[in-house]
């Protein structure tokens, strides 16, 4: 995909990954749409701020409207509520499913027919490390991050005659407020995982994997347990 000239809209671009996401396209020459529940919270300068909210279904009916010319989607919104399955509060379980799964798939719903309409592009789901392994301890983000890979490879496949490719981004700990908890040496910086990704993209990769604890987690999958 030609990035330098894409129309992106990044989802839960306000910090974090997202935010370097929005950065750096800029920085390649791309028109953003910076989208965040808070579009107040945007300060990135050349990007448009967009109120979207991926657990609103009308919020995202707004935003695709809003940016009619989009061409390129990443799904980058998430929540991190730490539950486990069994004793965990089921509402915060919900909510990690209704962001990591739903959202993302109501997003790419809304997006998609605008991106083929506009001759075509890319979608690129922001995954994790624990799409494919799930400790009891965060259960439900585990969960929710392995039903948004199943979703991601089924989208990808019927996106692929309208002329859209979608790519899934797989990824341990970055250094991001999501991850304060986690000792420095053991995460990412987004910086490095934003370009890997959009590099990636560009490629047309349809897996991109970010460092080497993924790289190895993805490379025992088929390890007997």
């Amino acid at each position: 995909m030609d990035i330098t000239n894409s129309v992106v809209v990044v989802t839960g671009a306000n910090r974090g990954l997202g935010r370097q996401f929005a950065q750096q396209l800029r920085a390649r020459g791309a028109k953003v749409y910076a989208a965040a529940r808070n579009p107040e919270s945007i300060d990135l300068p050349g990007a448009i701020p967009l109120q979207l909210d991926v657990t609103d279904p009308a919020s995202i009916e707004r935003a695709a409207k809003a940016a009619p010319d989009a061409t390129f989607l990443i799904n980058n919104a998430g929540s991190s509520t730490g539950q486990t399955l069994i004793a965990g509060d089921l509402d915060r379980i919900r909510l990690e499913m209704d962001t990591h799964y739903f959202g993302t798939l109501l997003v790419t719903r809304a997006f998609a027919p605008v991106i083929e309409g506009n001759g075509g592009g890319a979608v690129l789901n922001v995954l994790s490390v624990l799409s494919w392994a799930h400790p009891g301890s965060i259960g439900a983000y585990s969960a929710a991050k392995a039903a948004a890979w199943g979703q991601t490879d089924a989208v990808r496949d019927e996106l692929a005659p309208k002329g859209i490719a979608v790519s899934a981004l797989h990824v341990g700990y970055m250094d991001t407020d999501m991850a304060a908890h986690i000792p420095a040496d053991q995460k990412t910086d987004p910086a490095i995982v934003a370009e890997i990704a959009l590099n990636g993209v560009a490629d047309g990769q349809a897996e991109i994997i970010a460092d080497d604890l993924t790289r190895a987690v993805k490379s025992n999958l088929s390890a007997v347990r």
